[in-house]
């Protein structure tokens, strides 16, 4: 999420960020407007309707219309299938698939339809076929994808174009709480090492730009090859 709202800052967007966590939500703003850029950070609980619809308001009263939504909110745990409770597997979903669509419902209504434009982004998994201990998570995002497609049916009529970019092992601070052997990971990737937020930010940001124009209802897939391999 930083990396991409960077990468969006330096293509000349403004930018809203949004999450529950008020400290890393400021360092990415101090940082977008240190480089001269414009950014609004407001903490958000995107599963909650009132505090989304607070966030758009926020957004279109400093900025305007909004342009580009970039849906990367998730969080799941390691579990085998049968372990999954379905508390647990609400949790996944209402996050990753429910907040998201609120939100882009919400954005679409506000702003993207009646400006007849707007590119929406959403967040897949690779490999796509599922992958061991998150059959919740992987389920989640193969929903996205689904939902990319859906909308762009729908809503080209409208200037609107969806898109899902689904990565696969990126070296972030997430990976951590895994406790997983990082070369090992890396080894079984046909490029021989993890991808960088940087990497699957700068895919979005040509996505959101001009040359990505006449993409829409597709999944995008950065992963070094894993899915292709077809190592899930």
């Amino acid at each position: 999420g930083a990396a991409t709202a960077l990468e969006l800052a330096r293509t000349g967007a403004s930018l809203v960020v949004c999450g529950k966590r008020e400290e890393p939500l400021a360092a990415v703003q101090r940082e977008i407007e240190v480089g001269g850029g414009a950014c609004l950070a407001v903490p958000t609980d995107v599963r909650e309707l009132d505090q989304i619809e607070a966030l758009v308001d926020a957004a279109v009263e400093r900025f305007g219309p909004i342009d580009i939504l970039v849906n990367n909110a998730g969080g799941q745990f390691t579990a085998p299938a049968e372990a999954i409770s379905p508390n647990g597997w609400r949790a996944v979903h209402r996050l990753a698939v429910d907040a998201s669509w609120a939100i882009t419902r919400l954005v679409a209504e506000r702003s993207m339809i009646p400006q007849r434009s707007g590119v929406v982004v959403f967040i897949g998994f690779s490999p796509r076929r599922g992958i061991p201990g998150f059959a919740h998570a992987s389920s989640a995002r193969a929903a996205l994808e689904n939902l990319a497609s859906g909308l762009s049916l729908e809503w080209s009529r409208y200037g609107i174009r969806s898109v899902c970019v689904s990565p696969g092992t990126i070296a972030t601070e997430g990976l951590d709480q895994y406790g997983a052997d990082l070369e090992q990971w890396a080894r079984a990737i046909p490029m021989k090492r993890l991808g960088t937020p940087e990497e699957v930010a700068s895919l979005i940001a040509f996505l959101c730009s001009p040359g990505g124009g006449y993409v829409t209802g597709t999944t995008v897939i950065v992963d070094g090859g894993a899915d292709a391999w077809g190592h899930a």
